[in-house]
């Protein structure tokens, strides 16, 4: 038996034998990938192969974090057959690259998806690239198999925001009417937060029965709270004797710095603070242009950290901070809140103090909400907080109660595999 058909049967009696139908998720990048829509479907996708389902994933042959990497083109990983289809290679740093990236796998995987979907298959479309559900759509159609869209964010809404010509306008238009047909036609749509849950419903016209809320997580064995005293990453980056505010992950477009950095410029003098910047992403060189411009030397650049240093990078900090530019509420959750979480890290949100994950923090008592643009409110945070270790110790305390009730990684799987399970039982 062939790699891609091993386990494909199982037995309903003792003289009937019928296909075992598969899962099959679509995204662009995949383990061993670290980028964050990567990290999420691995975790979900060995769970599930683990406890004896069938699965299957439709990724390109490239790592987010290493744009030279070539990876196998067919390999079973951890009990998950993985098929890489080429893609071109632009990159990122120009929007028509970007978008030929995007057609190039899209049209790749559509090839690949109705080749390996059957009758009663589940194919799960995530969201990168954007749109990747038409493609998942038109295959599941063809094949008769049926449809769930994972939604990190909302797309062509994100993209409009952010000024980007294509997403608005009357192409914008024709774009989300493609993205609603593909909403409308799903079994399921699973989201990320309740805002985007009403905005789909709402913009959309979705019914509620096909929309549920299944949080983002991080996994609370791999990132756990680490005293100051005891974190050898401080220790290595001579942070022990300074108050770290920190951010950790992607400085995408849809964050917004300016406040940070004007907080920054403001305790320039005072030595007790360190900004600490760790991870990549479009708006990395801007805040780095800034920092020189500015002269400020108390804001510390670092990559990536290895997925083993989660919990010491991720504890280092004081306080972390989040942010969220203008007109994205509903659009997208801001997940990294999770492994702050999980740190037990206070966390200072900057953005919309109204909006969804402000209110988590407010009600759990696991940090303060910020007005973006307001820079001094921030820096009176700082301050409070840094004369206030007993404050601090019980808003992380608080962030990781929360984090162990809402947002450990096997809470998160159990719910889907509930919810595949419930799929492929009640599938014809």
């Amino acid at each position: 038996m062939d790699i891609e058909n091993r386990g494909a049967y199982h037995s309903i009696s003792n003289d009937a034998i019928v296909p075992q139908r598969k899962i099959i998720f679509i995204n662009r990048y995949f383990h061993p990938d670290i980028s964050a829509t990567s990290q999420l479907l691995s975790d979900l996708a060995f769970y599930l192969a683990g406890d004896g389902m069938r699965v299957h994933v439709v990724t390109s042959q490239q790592r987010y974090d290493d744009p030279n990497a070539v990876l196998h083109k067919s390999e079973m990983v951890d009990g998950v057959l993985v098929s890489r289809v080429w893609s071109s290679r632009f990159g990122r740093n120009r929007l028509v690259g970007r978008a030929l990236d995007y057609l190039t796998f899209s049209l790749s995987a559509a090839w690949r998806l109705i080749k390996l979907a059957k009758p009663g298959d589940i194919i799960v479309a995530e969201t990168d690239p954007p749109l990747i559900s038409v493609v998942a759509m038109t295959a599941a159609r063809m094949r008769r198999a049926r449809l769930v869209n994972w939604l990190q964010d909302l797309f062509p809404e994100v993209a409009g925001t952010l000024g980007i010509w294509c997403a608005s306008g009357t192409m914008g238009g024709l774009l989300r009417r493609m993205r609603n047909r593909t909403l409308r036609h799903a079994r399921m749509n699973v989201v990320v937060g309740r805002e985007m849950q009403q905005r789909i419903m709402t913009e959309a016209r979705v019914d509620a029965s096909q929309v549920t809320v299944i949080e983002n997580w991080a996994d609370g064995e791999l990132i756990y709270p680490i005293k100051p005293e005891e974190n050898s990453f401080r220790k290595l980056w001579r942070l022990n004797s300074h108050f770290v505010m920190g951010y950790s992950g992607n400085m995408g477009r849809v964050h917004e710095f300016e406040t940070v950095l004007n907080a920054a410029k403001a305790l320039q003098k005072d030595r007790r603070f360190t900004f600490l910047f760790v991870g990549d992403g479009a708006q990395r060189q801007s805040i780095e242009d800034q920092v020189r411009e500015w002269g400020l030397t108390n804001v510390m650049m670092l990559p990536y950290q290895p997925k083993s240093l989660l919990a010491q990078s991720l504890s280092a900090p004081d306080v972390h901070f989040i942010t969220m530019r203008a007109g994205m509420r509903g659009l997208v959750l801001l997940s990294k809140f999770y492994g702050i979480a999980a740190a037990g890290r206070p966390v200072i949100f900057i953005g919309d103090v109204t909006s969804e994950i402000p209110q988590v923090i407010e009600k759990a008592k696991c940090g303060v909400a910020v007005q973006r643009g307001d820079w001094g409110a921030l820096v009176d945070h700082l301050v409070r907080l840094d004369a206030d270790p007993q404050l601090r110790k019980e808003m992380g305390l608080n962030a990781r109660r929360l984090f162990e009730m809402k947002y450990q990684k096997p809470l998160a799987l159990r719910a889907w595999k509930d919810l595949l399970g419930n799929l492929i039982s009640n599938g014809s």
